[in-house]
């Protein structure tokens, strides 16, 4: 390794900008392109300063910086020189064995449960998460008040500068709790206090923790068909045994359940609101499978992941409000009044099981993002939640009827509209010879995210439909897409 300079130092031009960046930046330049090879001794920090007509101080910042990267490193009583190998080589010299694997291991032994959920989850057009219009289960994004959101996770942040490194409960930021709490009493009719909230990341994953904390292989667990796809592979990757049962216009069939699946430990159901088909349990039903539950010590799984979005009528009580005997597990989300991306979510639970369900949740994921939390609970608190409740429902209410009108003025001879007061989709029936398939390519070709019925089916549907998303757009993307489908299915 060279020892001195062995040939004259490069010339170099600093960018606009702060001068201890942009001489870092010279020197990073002048070692990548070779102008300053390995080994090649820099003149002092002093010697710099002048050569550049800088401050020292400029020319000792961007040298530790160098430094600290590796591109640059000290002798003792010699100086500073170029490394031989910089940090750019090193990351050239790991990616060029992984690009030049192309054998697999032959066993991978995966979990068989896992391994069975592989098929479905490549069948999922993850394409279509692109795909902008007609999105089902996206709320209204564009009335999320980004502005007022940006100051409570500012005050959470200064908040949270007591809090860091603090032990916090793995069920949630207690203000959130108890802001949920006294939330869901007021409007949807539960019987619970903050001690039975548990905060999730979602849907999903309070029915990863109901499995996890309830269900063993082979358990049997009842689930609507058509039903959410999620919940149905979530149980299989548990090695739980789904028992499939159909929907009516009353909601699920619960005598389906009381008569031929009485193993079942785990009931599975959206009373509010179905899904994918929108009906609501009647209250009959409603009774006969608390009492049932009640009398085997039975479990009952609550999603009321769509309940603040009902139009013609006041929101329905929650089972687990009408259930005295506490077998209900409920969970609510926020992902459908907020964004997508907003992953929080609630879990009601019975007071016997806050122990189990509090141990799930910390060996899972120990607790969810604290800031948010913060936030979501100043959101709640100051009011703006239950103002941001009614001003999307009010868009949301306008936004169905105009795509209901849309359809029925210039798709009523391919799409059959299923009335609805709920929701934020419409699920429609194709009439004629249309088949899910050919329907689905047009809506593609188009970029629309419109999904076919069949893909919440365990069994093949008897009558082909499709499901529209409608929250996130406003009334004029609506109809002008409408109108391009409509085109698309006349060539």
């Amino acid at each position: 390794m060279a020892a001195s300079i062995s040939a004259p130092f490069p010339h170099l031009i600093l960018p606009k900008g702060q001068i201890k960046d942009g001489l870092y930046s010279a020197l990073r330049d002048a070692i990548l392109d070779g102008r300053l090879t390995a080994g090649t001794k820099l003149p002092s920090s002093r010697a710099l300063a002048e050569m550049m007509s800088i401050s020292r101080n400029s020319v000792l910042a961007a040298l530790e910086r160098l430094l600290d990267e590796g591109y640059l490193f000290t002798k003792p009583s010699s100086g500073t020189y170029v490394a031989e190998v910089v940090p750019d080589q090193l990351i050239h010299i790991q990616e060029s064995p992984k690009k030049a694997t192309t054998s697999k291991p032959h066993a991978l032994n995966i979990n068989p449960n896992i391994e069975a959920l592989l098929a479905s989850w490549r069948e999922q057009s993850w394409s279509s998460q692109k795909k902008k219009m007609f999105h089902v289960g996206v709320g209204c994004v564009d009335l999320f008040p980004h502005q007022l959101w940006g100051k409570l996770l500012t005050q959470a942040w200064r908040q949270s500068y007591y809090q860091l490194g603090q032990f916090h409960d793995p069920r949630g930021y207690l203000p959130l709790r108890q802001a949920i709490c006294e939330y869901v009493r007021s409007t949807r009719g539960l019987n619970c206090n903050e001690q039975q909230i548990i905060i999730v990341n979602g849907t999903q994953q309070a029915i990863h923790l109901t499995a996890y904390a309830l269900l063993q292989a082979n358990d049997e667990v009842c689930l609507d068909e058509p039903g959410y796809d999620a919940a149905f592979n979530i149980f299989r990757s548990f090695g739980a045994q789904v028992n499939l049962i159909k929907s009516d216009e009353e909601g699920m069939q619960v005598a389906d359940i009381t008569n031929h699946y009485l193993k079942s430990k785990l009931v599975y159901t959206a009373p509010s609101h179905q899904f994918p088909l929108g009906g609501t349990l009647s209250l009959a039903r409603r009774f006969a499978l608390l009492d049932w539950a009640n009398k085997e010590e039975k479990w009952i799984f609550e999603d009321d992941y769509n309940s603040e979005f009902r139009y013609g009528t006041h929101p329905i009580q929650a089972l687990q409000g009408l259930d005295q005997q506490q077998r209900v597990i409920y969970s609510g989300t926020f992902t459908k009044m907020m964004f997508p991306e907003f992953r929080l979510g609630f879990m009601v639970v019975p007071e016997a099981l806050i122990e189990t369900f509090s141990a799930a949740k910390y060996y899972t994921d120990v607790r969810s993002s604290y800031l948010e939390q913060v936030a979501l609970a100043l959101f709640i608190q100051q009011g703006h939640y239950a103002r941001h409740v009614r001003k999307v429902r009010k868009a949301c209410y306008e936004r169905q009827q105009v795509l209901i009108k849309a359809i029925n003025e210039r798709l009523s001879d391919t799409l059959d509209v299923q009335p609805t007061d709920s929701g934020i989709h419409l699920i429609c029936w194709l009439k004629g010879a249309w088949t899910e398939q050919e329907f689905i390519a047009h809506c593609s070709a188009l970029d629309l995210a419109i999904q076919p019925l069949s893909r919440y089916c365990q069994l093949a549907p008897k009558k082909a439909a499709v499901l529209l998303g409608y929250a996130a757009h406003q009334p004029e993307e609506i109809i002008e897409n409408i109108k391009k489908l409509a085109f698309s299915l006349k060539k």
